[in-house]
């Protein structure tokens, strides 16, 4: 067995991603069994932020297409340095007005939209022949100050108003829960937003993506229905502070 723990590797060893990333596939694969999924309906987003392009290049070596950034600039280096590349990019941050021309004409995810005067601004600035931006509303579950989405109650309004802008597919909910250790409170927030999911297809929005579960947490998400989990720091390594 390869020893995939951060200490085998430097920080930015490409040689690290590949086996990294085989562990996390045997991660979603176990949790897919365990929980009666097929794990062809989960999908895995590697939260590439802060992390240099050959490592990039060494996961799309290893299959692995869909990556998610926070921070604009680095992204768009990375985006010019890999344009070669069958690459999906997934903005996964919180977007201010000013970066919104940006993430329209280079990402083909937003995963992080908590207010309708941003998707307006990203639905006006798709270029021409591009197909729309898939969109997830982030749904702030456990009501914490630290964390950007809106409150429950208020997904079925944005939702409507989202479905309206030509340039944009919604195509689900996201959220970053409080953090626990302990699987069954992992789990309840899972839920929360799953019956929200639930409440909004059964008002006609055609939804088919949750995009819920990170490193310390893919397991609960899996069970509670995920169809994207977002992975970094067990793929990529250590970050910069």
């Amino acid at each position: 067995m390869v020893d995939t723990s951060p200490s085998e590797f430097s920080p930015d060893d490409p040689d690290a991603v590949a086996p990294r990333l085989a562990a996390v596939h045997a991660r979603i694969q176990a949790a897919a069994k365990r929980f009666d999924r097929d794990p062809q309906t989960i999908r895995l987003v590697a939260i590439s932020k802060k992390k240099p392009a050959d490592m990039i290049r060494a996961a799309l070596a290893a299959h692995q297409i869909d990556f998610g950034e926070n921070y604009l600039q680095d992204a768009l280096a990375k985006i010019a340095a890999l344009v070669d590349t069958d690459a999906i990019w997934h903005f996964v941050g919180d977007i201010q007005s000013n970066k919104t021309r940006d993430i329209a004409a280079n990402f083909t995810w937003a995963h992080a939209i908590d207010r309708f005067k941003i998707a307006r601004r990203l639905s006006d600035q798709r270029p021409d022949g591009m197909p729309p931006i898939s969109i997830c509303i982030q749904v702030n579950i456990d009501d914490e100050d630290s964390k950007s989405g809106i409150a429950p109650a208020e997904a079925e309004t944005l939702a409507a108003q989202i479905a309206e802008l030509p340039n944009l597919r919604l195509r689900g909910l996201m959220t970053i829960p409080a953090y626990s250790d302990d699987f069954e409170s992992q789990r309840k927030p899972f839920a929360a937003l799953r019956a929200i999911y639930d409440q909004l297809n059964k008002a006609g929005h055609k939804l088919d993506t949750l995009s819920i579960g990170m490193s310390a947490d893919l397991e609960a998400a899996i069970a509670e229905g995920a169809t994207h989990v977002r992975v970094g720091t067990d793929i990529f390594g250590t970050r910069p502070t």
